[in-house]
């Protein structure tokens, strides 16, 4: 390596620098901090792609309401905040518009049905958030609406998914061992919670 000795402050020099007076000091310098800002780039860049590579997202449609939402709901290694107070709007009970907090697990279950099936079509809601009042009315009028039902909680949704076969999504999300799942082939749905592991 070439000598880098220091050298006195000259006040004839303009613009001196101890190092100057070396030739090779520019090259050795290049040598060092070329590589350091190259490692840099790289380390920025692989967050970026990891914060992007690591995004979870979701097309929901409500068959009820109509409406539809394209979100993405996990990022950067955490759930958005804004986007679980979307899906807390647009989950919320269809009869009286009551809304209540959704178990951000229960997004995880539908986006690994997904990554499992290969199946990235619209998710189609037909109930999600239920108030205890409306729960309690269903369960009057059927046996098939659990007292104490997840939905109250927010920890329960039915959906179905254009493009796959409802057995083929029961099977996928039985197999996940997430959860709860139920399977009402003659209302052309299925039912997921992230309670105990059960089937029906």
């Amino acid at each position: 390596m070439a000598n880098l000795a220091y050298q006195p402050y000259n006040p004839d020099l303009k613009n001196h620098s101890p190092y100057l007076v070396n030739p090779d000091f520019k090259l050795i310098m290049n040598r060092i901090f070329k590589p350091l800002f190259l490692l840099a780039s790289f380390f920025i860049l692989f967050s970026v792609q990891a914060s992007v590579s690591d995004a979870r997202s979701l097309s929901l449609y409500h068959t009820h309401t109509k409406q539809s939402l394209q979100i993405t709901y996990y990022s950067g290694g955490q759930y958005v905040p804004a986007a679980m107070t979307e899906l807390k709007s647009f989950l919320a009970g269809w009869r009286d518009q009551k809304q209540g907090d959704m178990d951000p697990k229960l997004m995880d279950i539908l986006w690994q049905i997904q990554q499992i099936t290969g199946n990235h079509d619209t998710f189609e809601i037909i109930s999600a958030f239920r108030s205890e009042e409306t729960n309690a009315l269903l369960h009057k009028s059927s046996t098939k609406v659990a007292k104490n039902s997840q939905h109250m909680l927010g920890k329960a949704i039915d959906v179905r998914l254009r493009g796959l076969d409802l057995a083929v999504l029961h099977h996928t999300a039985r197999e996940l061992r997430l959860g709860g799942v139920g399977y009402y082939p003659g209302s052309d749905f299925i039912h997921v919670d992230t309670a105990r592991v059960r089937y029906w």
